[in-house]
Order: C-alpha cells, then structure tokens, then sequence
C-alpha cells in the first residue's frame, strides 16, 4: 500500500462537505492476481431514484 499524498485530506474533506460518506480509506481489489490499493472509496444515496452511485477516488 502506497503512502498517502498531501492532497489525500483535502480531497476526502471535499467529498464528507459534498455529501459522500467515506466507505473505505483505503479501497483494496483484487481481480484475478492482481491487487489494487485505490486513495478512497465513497457512496452518495440519491433518495428521488433511490439507488446508490459509488466513486473510487
């Protein structure tokens, strides 16, 4: 895993302000044998549609 960088905070402050909630810090995947370390992981529920919409950042 990676080092977070110094926009890390900021970013993650950005998206909490916007209304995401931060679901993992970091998010980890594995496809097949590969492993993936991605910054943030976050959902944002739209109540009109009522279906979630989910970023990695």
């Amino acid at each position: 895993m990676s080092a977070k960088d110094i926009f890390h905070e900021s970013v993650r402050n950005a998206l909490e302000k916007d209304g995401w909630n931060i679901t993992h810090d970091p998010l980890h995947l594995k496809v097949d044998d590969i492993e993936f370390f991605i910054d943030l992981g976050a959902e944002r529920l739209f109540a009109a549609q009522k279906q979630g919409q989910q970023i990695a950042v």
